[in-house]
């Protein structure tokens, strides 16, 4: 089996068939070797005697024996990926397994870059906030959730205001019930001197379900257009 070779930024991967070596260059040209063990078995790392053969252009081609498998990978100079091992039997596909790695790595930087880059956005109310001022500030906090931040709804309360803690904690439950099927409690309402807040992360599948509201809004606004009568 070949052996495969490629670098990713200041990482060097080499497979063969026995074993996986990482070389990660530091400072100076220095570099230190450590054998790891990938997630994925490739090429003579896989023990089943048939596996469930994808092709290349993700096509499958069938149950094989692996030495069949091995035997295709091998005319097509490219590499036998296991990428489900607890099939039965085994799911294996043909690829380039430096471009599969470096795809996946870049999905992962991309994950763990989104994640540090989620923001809290706050949203600031009084307790007698009216309803047009409201639904404004709602609509907003709907725009930053669909953008995966976080969002911290504020109650601000000011003199006499401050004897009525109760309406804030009203705003706050209408906040939590008209948006409960986008949103995730982080944390209830905290009394802080002349304030209330709670904070709110969007839900997982949120892109879903705002896809899904807008697609029933364009269906009734298209009924609609219909059953106007014509001037």
């Amino acid at each position: 089996m070949k052996q495969a070779v490629f670098s990713i930024k200041k990482i060097a991967y080499f497979i063969t068939g026995k074993k996986e070596v990482l070389i990660i260059r530091i400072k100076k040209g220095k570099a230190r070797t450590n054998e790891v063990v990938p997630k994925e078995r490739i090429n003579n790392q896989i023990t089943a005697d048939k596996v469930r053969l994808i092709g290349p252009d993700g096509k499958q081609i069938g149950i094989v024996s692996l030495k069949e498998a091995l035997r295709k990978a091998d005319e097509m100079e490219l590499d036998l990926v296991e990428i489900s091992p607890n099939a039965e039997p085994p799911v294996c596909r043909i690829l380039d397994f430096s471009k599969y790695y470096f795809e996946k790595e870049k999905k992962a930087r991309e994950a763990r870059k989104r994640q540090h880059e989620v923001e809290v956005k706050e949203i600031k109310f009084g307790p007698n906030t009216e309803e047009h001022d409201y639904n404004f500030k709602k609509n907003n906090a709907i725009k930053f959730l669909k953008q995966h931040n976080k969002v911290k709804f504020t109650v601000r309360f000011r003199g006499r205001q401050m004897a009525h803690k109760e309406l804030g904690y009203k705003v706050l439950d209408k906040l939590k019930e008209d948006l409960a099927h986008l949103i995730e409690i982080d944390s209830e309402p905290v009394s802080d001197r002349n304030m209330l807040s709670i904070v709110v992360s969007p839900r997982k599948d949120i892109d879903r379900i705002l896809a899904k509201e807008a697609k029933k809004e364009e269906l009734a606004a298209s009924v609609s257009e219909k059953t106007e009568p014509k001037a």
